[in-house]
């Protein structure tokens, strides 16, 4: 049997998230939107004021994946919730269970923490994906719709007065 093994990710694994991070954005048809560095991943990860988590899954003692997430607030459940924002497994690591094994290590940190979910999102494109989520008994929310304020339209809307 594969050795899995899922371990938090350190200020060390810096450069390796950046990696998968624009792998993932390759994979995803997103290179030209990904700006990350690993600056930003030591700011935002391990700096003062950690903004998410990661963690990096081996395969046979080799890093083939991660998942990063940060917490989140349902006020329907009146509880934290766990948003994935990220897994990534290698595209010719896939189907060996590094992304279960990745899913579950998540799941564990949401119960062991008291959440009372945990969410994502995937690309209505990636039918593997869904397939995948599926599988594990996740429920697809068709009826919701993500919108995104991008960092120019946030610039530009602190600057703009209140009107009633």
């Amino acid at each position: 049997m594969p050795d899995i093994l899922i371990r938090p990710a350190t200020e060390q694994d810096a450069e390796l998230l950046v990696q998968f991070i624009q792998d993932l954005a390759r994979y995803e048809r997103l290179s030209s939107e990904c700006k990350v560095t690993s600056e930003l991943i030591h700011e935002h990860l391990f700096g003062a004021r950690p903004a998410a988590e990661a963690v990096i899954a081996e395969y046979n003692g080799q890093p083939e994946g991660f998942a990063l997430f940060f917490t989140t607030f349902s006020t329907f459940v009146a509880k934290p919730s766990l948003y994935l924002e990220d897994l990534f497994v290698n595209p010719d690591m896939r189907g060996k269970g590094i992304g279960k094994a990745l899913l579950l290590h998540l799941v564990d940190i949401a119960v062991e923490r008291g959440y009372g979910r945990v969410e994502w999102a995937v690309l209505d494109w990636n039918q593997p994906a869904i397939d995948f989520y599926k599988n594990l008994g996740a429920k697809m929310m068709d009826d919701w719709t993500t919108c995104r304020l991008t960092e120019d339209v946030l610039q530009r809307l602190a600057t703009q007065e209140v009107v009633a």
